[in-house]
């Protein structure tokens, strides 16, 4: 990380998020009830009976907590619920598209084809008219999550673990990957996912990732400057493109452990899959390790110790490798992906921060991309050779 970016408020997941993104409670309980009714049985007289909007919403969906009554079986039932709703177009979203409907359908086809633990998904909802955006619905649980805000590097729960109890964390979260890897012909389980319905091989399926990110850094610059890193990224991700990517398996594709509920240090809810693709099992592992590294360099700007023994890359690499006989590959290739995809999502995030006033245009857009230190030392093939001396840290 670069001195200019050291005083950048790490608080990355509260940038530019609009007020007028959020929905009002009680507008909200009345729209849920309504749409309950249309979606239920005839006389299971649903009741909306508490709503909650977090104060900590995501970046791109929203998500609504509601608690909810009604009559099933000639029985009274409650339910405790999550609504995902995709964002409104007047927030500036930071993703020019939000399939909600795929969403839902990628979480019950892993749901019912692996051992990864799924929330209960209930309703998918295409239409905008009853909360203003496409949304689904599923069951809410209960867990502890790594936080994002401030990063868990920084102190928290998990930071503050015993060896023992980070050390299961970080296998059972890994484990995750292999069991949802394991998926047989996920093309056919998750049609949306593969364009013209054919199962692709790896190497197609990597270049098709590519090709989309490229077209996502067009959009995010269509308006705005473009960032000279990003392009240098892009240019090497297509000069080094492994000639063998293995099979193509199901992605989970936001595979960080931030997108995971935990109990007693094992995952007990996998969530967040509006990323999920079919790809080399590496892109969900070189993102894992990645995003805890992006964390990890923050907490070292801030001059705190972080977690430097946990989810390191040959960690990783070995405990994936025992939990399923296959040696990951490439992986300071997929770990450059993941840096440079994660460089095009903050690039949109510091873009809304200028166009709501936030922040001020900088005279070099690639300050705009706050691990920028890292992808140039990944791009100068310096990056890994400095963590093993301690340089970043």
């Amino acid at each position: 990380m670069t001195s200019e970016t050291v005083g950048v408020d790490p608080d990355y997941a509260e940038l530019a998020r609009p007020g007028e993104s959020r929905n009002d409670p009680a507008v909200m309980r009345n729209s849920l009830g309504r749409w309950l009714a249309t979606v239920l049985d005839p006389g299971a007289e649903p009741e909306v009976t508490s709503v909650d909007v977090p104060a900590a919403n995501g970046m791109s969906n929203e998500t609504v907590l509601f608690d909810a009554t009604w009559t099933e079986d000639g029985h009274r039932t409650e339910h405790r619920l999550v609504a995902r709703i995709a964002p409104r177009a007047s927030t500036t979203p930071i993703f020019p598209s939000y399939d909600l409907d795929q969403q839902f359908q990628v979480m019950r086809a892993v749901a019912a084809h692996t051992s990864v633990p799924i929330p209960r998904v209930y309703w998918s909802e295409t239409s905008p008219d009853a909360l203003g955006g496409e949304f689904f619905v599923m069951e809410r649980l209960d867990g502890e999550v790594p936080p994002d805000v401030m990063p868990y590097t920084f102190g928290s729960w998990l930071s503050e673990a015993s060896a023992a109890d980070r050390s299961r964390l970080q296998q059972s979260s890994v484990r995750v990957l292999g069991e949802l890897h394991a998926m047989t012909e996920p093309h056919r389980a998750c049609p949306n996912l593969v364009p013209g319905g054919t199962e692709p091989t790896g190497v197609e399926a990597l270049r098709a990732h590519v090709e989309e990110q490229r077209r996502y850094y067009e959009w995010v610059i269509a308006d705005g400057p473009r960032s000279p890193l990003i392009e240098r990224g892009f240019d090497w991700i297509e000069a080094n493109l492994p000639a063998d990517a293995g099979p193509a398996v199901l992605c989970w594709g936001d595979s960080r452990i931030g997108n995971m509920m935990y109990r007693d240090f094992e995952p007990a809810a996998v969530l967040d899959w509006e990323m999920a693709a079919l790809g080399p099992r590496e892109l969900d592992l070189g993102w894992m390790i990645f995003q805890h590294r992006f964390f990890e360099d923050l907490a070292a700007m801030a001059g705190l110790p972080g977690m430097p023994d946990f989810l390191r890359r040959d960690e990783v690499s070995d405990t994936y490798l025992q939990l399923t006989g296959h040696r990951p590959t490439d992986l300071d290739f997929y770990t450059l992906y993941a840096a440079l995809r994660h460089a095009v999502i903050m690039f949109r995030v510091q873009s809304r921060a200028v166009a709501f006033g936030q922040a001020e245009l900088p005279a070099n857009p690639d300050e705009m991309i706050l691990h920028r230190a890292t992808l140039e030392a990944m791009l100068d093939g310096t990056y890994w050779a400095s963590i093993a001396s301690g340089g970043i840290e």
